[in-house]
């Protein structure tokens, strides 16, 4: 956990508008809307004084298989949905906080609103953005969700940040199959594996991702396995992360048997249910061609 100001995140957000401006948001059209609130909590809790920013590690050991007949699934997907779990939490901090201070109001954020998680992140001193422009920390490597709980109150602040150790380090750049890191710390969404396979809705996967799938189902863990810092993973004291049944190695089969009905069964209160019904059929057929 961290604390800081609720102020203005002014170098993110001209990095932010230099990276829309290249169109690396493909269709995630959300990303350039209102980007002053994305850049400003003011704008999105106007009595907002302080961020409390969490990180909470994921990380299990299960592994991925070889097995052609299953597509493999991103790790931060394998339990339940970390949306509800990581704004439970936060929730529960925040009744806290109004028992003991009656005038306390605040606001939970975690992934959903328009916070830039990871800026935020790091400047709570919780780690460093990495070339891959995941969050990476010194004590779970990048294996962690991140939210934020605004507050009307002003408390006191942390300072030290954590200087990036990425080095002349280059394995996550080296490693993507699409080329998707296009240059230390940018990433074009257009060729990412994980976007592709989650985000994309359009009927078909580009040639150029479903060419070099290696695999994947739903998201993509290539930048984050080879990266050194995540030597220092340590397993979750989070009983919900756990994998659920089929969340690890999907059959690819049984993606294409699910039906309306079963694919809401299957995937309530996961967060695999974020590429929908056409999109993980999509995939599936992609790795079996």
């Amino acid at each position: 956990m961290g604390i800081v100001p609720a102020t203005t995140l002014d170098n993110e957000g001209k990095q932010l508008r230099e990276w829309l401006d290249r169109g690396y948001q493909g269709n995630m059209s959300w990303m350039a809307r209102d980007p002053e609130v994305r850049t400003d909590p003011r704008r999105l809790f106007s009595s907002a004084r302080s961020v409390v920013v969490v990180a909470k590690n994921y990380y299990t050991p299960a592994k991925h298989t070889d097995d052609q007949r299953t597509g493999k699934v991103s790790r931060y997907a394998w339990g339940d949905d970390y949306h509800e779990v990581v704004s439970a939490r936060l929730r529960s901090l925040l009744t806290w906080i109004k028992a003991e201070v009656p005038q306390a109001d605040g606001k939970v954020c975690v992934d959903i609103q328009p916070m830039m998680d990871k800026a935020w992140a790091a400047r709570a001193g919780l780690g460093w953005i990495g070339k891959h422009t995941n969050l990476i920390t010194t004590e779970y490597g990048s294996w962690v969700f991140i939210g934020e709980l605004l507050l009307n109150l002003e408390l006191e602040y942390d300072s030290e940040l954590i200087a990036d150790h990425c080095g002349s380090c280059t394995l996550c750049i080296d490693s993507c199959p699409t080329s998707a890191i296009t240059e230390p710390y940018v990433v074009d969404s257009n060729k990412c594996i994980s976007y592709a396979t989650i985000e994309l809705r359009d009927q078909d996967l580009p040639p150029a991702v479903a060419e070099n799938l290696e695999g994947w189902l739903y998201g993509c863990d290539i930048c984050q396995d080879v990266c050194p810092w995540n030597r220092f993973e340590q397993i979750t004291d989070e009983p919900r992360f756990l994998p659920r049944e089929g969340n690890v190695n999907a059959s690819l089969n049984n993606m294409l048997e699910l039906t309306a009905e079963t694919y809401a069964e299957r995937f309530r209160g996961s967060a695999m249910k974020r590429a929908k019904l056409s999109g993980l059929q999509r995939n599936a057929r992609a790795l079996l061609d």
